[in-house]
């Protein structure tokens, strides 16, 4: 155990995310989503699962650690529902909410069609799944900076 580490957070997703370098992507996704066919063309060949959670409550836990991009405008895509690509479903609302808490200011959620997401995602350093099968729920975080002046 670790201090002041959220407990969902493994030896190998702490591993996953503290390798990753200023703007490579983290697939985080659901139970329903291909994660081994994508983390097998991923940067890492990295797949982290994370099951009985819910994607929230994964993402409240990654995004305790991994800071977001700042120097882009999508620092984080969801999938887009096929066939209705404007709606925002019920998991992608309450991960949405995590990411706002996370940043400190609202953060819009760019959508990404379904089969062009499963293509971005294989460039990805590595797949998080979540158990969580509401469906839809599949982003992309694409790691940002922490800037400090050394001492």
């Amino acid at each position: 155990m670790l201090k002041n580490i959220d407990p969902v957070l493994s030896p190998d997703l702490l591993w996953v995310l503290a390798a990753m370098g200023h703007g490579d992507d983290l697939a985080l996704v659901d139970g329903n989503h291909p994660a081994e066919t994508i983390a097998a063309h991923t940067i890492s060949k990295r797949l982290v699962r994370l099951p009985g959670l819910t994607m929230e409550r994964a993402a409240r836990a990654i995004l305790s650690v991994l800071p977001l991009d700042e120097f882009v405008d999508d620092p984080v895509r969801r999938m887009q529902m096929v066939g209705d690509p404007a709606t925002v479903p019920n998991v992608q609302q309450r991960v949405q909410a995590e990411i706002d808490l996370a940043a400190g200011r609202s953060l819009a959620l760019v959508g990404i069609e379904r089969f062009a997401f499963y293509a971005t995602a294989k460039s990805a350093f590595a797949v998080v799944q979540v158990g969580d099968p509401r469906a839809y729920g599949c982003f992309l975080l694409r790691k940002g900076v922490i800037a400090t002046e050394l001492r």
